[in-house]
């Protein structure tokens, strides 16, 4: 109840307004920083061509720009390959873990009437049986066997 008083006296006092107004000062300020520091990249790439094309030639300088940024796009790319895959797995297995913490929540609150119901202890020992199988048979199957289900 305490937050929701405190998001209300927010409202009615301009706080929250004031607050909106420091964040889109604060995004516009970042937006030109992040515009300017662009442009002095861009100079300093410029420079640094300058440079390389007096020293080398034009060409040499070309190339060995054209060759270096290629270099970095690729190496930006393998390395947001290797993190998407761990990524994509830590988020697989949380998805999972609540899954199950889910999956049992709900069993346990459904516990208390499917004991009292007319199928009583059949209704919830048929698919505990069946769980047990399948994390038994998950548990003796190989990675590399064509029959499995997923990968460990």
């Amino acid at each position: 109840m305490g937050l929701l008083a405190s998001l209300l006296s927010g409202f009615a006092s301009g706080e929250t307004a004031a607050a909106i107004r420091r964040a889109r000062t604060a995004a516009i300020v970042y937006a030109l920083a992040a515009l300017a520091a662009l442009c002095g990249l861009g100079f300093l790439v410029g420079a640094a061509y300058i440079w390389a094309a007096a020293r080398y030639g034009s060409f040499a300088a070309a190339l060995g720009f054209g060759v270096g940024f290629l270099v970095i796009a690729g190496l930006v790319l393998l390395v947001h390959r290797l993190t998407s895959g761990a990524r994509a797995r830590r988020e697989a297995r949380r998805r999972s873990a609540d899954m199950k913490a889910i999956g049992i929540t709900a069993a346990l609150a459904v516990l208390p009437t499917l004991l009292k119901g007319k199928g009583g202890l059949g209704v919830i020992l048929g698919p505990a049986v069946a769980l047990a199988a399948y994390a038994i048979y998950r548990e003796n199957v190989t990675p590399d066997d064509p029959d499995a289900g997923e990968e460990k």
